[in-house]
């Protein structure tokens, strides 16, 4: 058994022969009679009251407790008193120590996950929940199916916290009838070398090498924004990304790169020149802004991306106020309306110098582990995910090398 029931009702003594007997205790008559007892596997002791007359459903529940013990699928019997959000907040808040990350898991917990699965306490979960919640996602406007496949990560990733904790035995999210979120259909079309130097040419003078060294070396936006003069190396052939610009609660602060990665990527002969033509027209100006968070110690960098006025490049007013109107300009997007609006251009963000990066290393032979590291991905996985299409076919290269092989003369006569 894997603990014990106390009679709270009773105790026992030794009596004038030395025998034991059963004596009345001040809480006889009252409340539940039996607590059932046992050490759970952190340690701790756990326990349930049962009323009088069921000693025997409490000897059959520290059985239960045995049985899932011995099979490795116990589940704490508190996961009945913490609902999902309970836990999820609790999680969300050793989740990460990036306040932008954590804000935007829990913004996307709190819009389409707690409305459907909030109140439902941890230790009851089960495959057909994970069901209703992916059901409801996919009847939801606005709701896509990558966005989808990131809600539903979460909330694997919060039960499966829950079944690392023993307040779950399994992760449902897991069960051969629960089917992930497919990603959109919606392959990467990279720009044409036209189209990226239509837009360059479409840009202020100062912004023009954002192309450059987005398109030629596959930065994020942030990335460019936050590129300084140290980021150079002394060779002049390579790029050294220490930090980036994002915005947390719409505060600027500096941050590692995504990821919280730094990497190195090879800076071309062409690109170097357009940096240093840039920093001769253009100084770099010393910036300072808090690290990681808006409460952060302050940190000094000489930005080689400014704006007019000197001041750091705000994303909001890029993006509005240079990125699409050069875009228009460029034939890329149409032109604004009556309202001086433009069209969302979330394809035709500068996320598509990334693009066309990847595109041209792929197309020119270099291999997706490479390329991964160039652009900061996470694995190759995620590399070969996206990109995979843009790959050059390689069944003309299988052919070429078996009829090299099959062609050469043979070394040793085998025979006719």
């Amino acid at each position: 058994m894997a603990g014990h029931i106390q009679d709270r009702w009773y105790k026992t003594e030794s009596g004038p022969n030395g025998k034991t007997i059963k004596v009345k205790t001040d809480r006889h008559g009252t409340g539940m009679r039996y607590r059932a007892r046992y050490v759970g596997p952190d340690g701790s002791e756990k326990s349930k009251s049962f009323p009088d007359g069921k000693k025997r459903l409490a000897d059959k529940w520290l059985s239960a407790i045995e049985t899932d013990m011995t099979r490795g699928q116990y589940t704490d019997p508190k996961s009945m008193q913490v609902t999902f959000r309970q836990y999820a907040e609790k999680w969300l808040d050793t989740k990460t120590s990036s306040p932008m990350t954590r804000k935007e898991l829990g913004r996307r917990l709190r819009l389409h996950v707690y409305p459907v699965l909030g109140s439902r306490p941890i230790g009851t979960f089960r495959p057909e929940h994970i069901r209703d919640l992916l059901a409801a996602l996919e009847a939801k406007p606005g709701v896509s199916a990558s966005y989808a496949r990131n809600i539903f990560a979460d909330v694997q990733s919060v039960l499966s916290a829950a079944v690392d904790d023993t307040l779950l035995s399994r992760n449902p999210c897991s069960a051969r009838t629960v089917r992930r979120p497919k990603p959109d259909a919606h392959p990467v079309i990279p720009w044409t070398f036209a189209q990226v130097f239509a837009v360059r040419a479409a840009l202020l003078g100062r912004y023009q090498s954002m192309v450059d060294v987005a398109a030629g070396c596959g930065l994020r936006q942030g990335e460019v924004f936050g590129l300084a003069e140290d980021a150079i190396d002394a060779d002049g052939r390579t790029l050294h990304l220490v930090r980036q610009i994002k915005h947390v609660e719409g505060h600027p602060v500096f941050a590692l790169p995504k990821g919280g990665k730094k990497r190195d990527v090879p800076l071309p002969d062409s690109v170097a020149e357009a940096l240093r033509r840039h920093m001769d027209a253009y100084k770099p100006v010393e910036i300072t802004l808090p690290w990681d968070v808006p409460e952060g110690p302050k940190v000094s960098a000489r930005l080689i991306f400014t704006a007019e006025h000197g001041g750091m490049v705000w994303r909001s007013n890029f993006n509005g106020k240079e990125w699409k109107p050069a875009l228009a300009v460029a034939g890329v997007i149409s032109e604004a309306d009556d309202d001086g609006k433009y069209e969302s251009a979330r394809e035709h963000g500068m996320h598509a110098l990334r693009h066309f990066y990847a595109s041209a290393l792929l197309d020119a032979g270099e291999n997706i582990k490479a390329v991964s590291e160039y652009m900061g991905h996470a694995d190759p996985a995620l590399t070969l995910r996206v990109y995979a299409h843009l790959m050059p076919d390689s069944r003309e290269r299988a052919r070429r090398a078996i009829d090299t092989l099959f062609q050469r003369p043979p070394e040793e006569d085998h025979g006719p």
